[in-house]
């Protein structure tokens, strides 16, 4: 799994078409309700210090499966807002909007020297389970704030401080010598 910088048009319209699908615009909001990103919007926001965009990929080849970002970059406070999205559902539930949301953790964290990171989940979005898994800790809730198809939803609100970040490693990424729990069940059959 890489995470890459978004460059090319191709790069551009493919995150743009992601974020154009119901099932996943439908959970975002990227101010005064904004939902989903024109090519042109995205290329904007990759020129500018206030956001980060990366394309994530799979582990066979460099063809993006997703997109992770943080908007709202604040140097003078060290603070961001972050956000992702798994574009190809086929790779859905293999972990790895995990494994990039926590690669990106760790850049926004060592490289750009940030503190916090915060996020917010629509109540009932599968998504809350990675923020979980990243370590964010629950901080609140803003209420009746977020519409999917007429009905109001309450928006779960997380942040993460550079202190409690351990990045995540993917197994393809891991040591070749066998966990504990590998070595019991190989021996257990013998």
């Amino acid at each position: 799994m890489k995470l890459l910088p978004i460059h090319a048009p191709r790069d551009f319209e493919l995150a743009a078409r992601w974020l154009a699908q119901k099932e996943n615009w439908q959970w975002l909001d990227f101010g005064n309700g904004l939902q989903i990103l024109t090519p042109q919007l995205l290329r904007v926001m990759a020129q500018r210090e206030t956001h980060l965009l990366r394309l994530y990929t799979g582990d066979r080849d460099d063809t993006p499966i997703g997109i992770v970002g943080l908007n709202g970059v604040a140097a003078a406070f060290r603070t961001a807002t972050f956000w992702g999205l798994s574009g190809d559902k086929s790779f859905r539930n293999r972990c790895y909007s995990t494994y990039a949301s926590s690669r990106l953790m760790s850049l926004a964290f060592n490289e750009l020297g940030l503190v916090a990171v915060n996020t917010w989940a629509v109540e009932d979005n599968p998504s809350i389970r990675t923020i979980e898994r990243l370590g964010f800790r629950y901080v609140g809730r803003q209420r009746h704030c977020h519409a999917i198809d007429g009905r109001v939803r309450d928006r779960l609100l997380f942040d993460l401080l550079a202190s409690e970040h351990r990045e995540l490693v993917a197994p393809s990424r891991r040591p070749a010598a066998r966990r504990p729990q590998q070595v019991a069940a190989d021996t257990m059959g013998s």
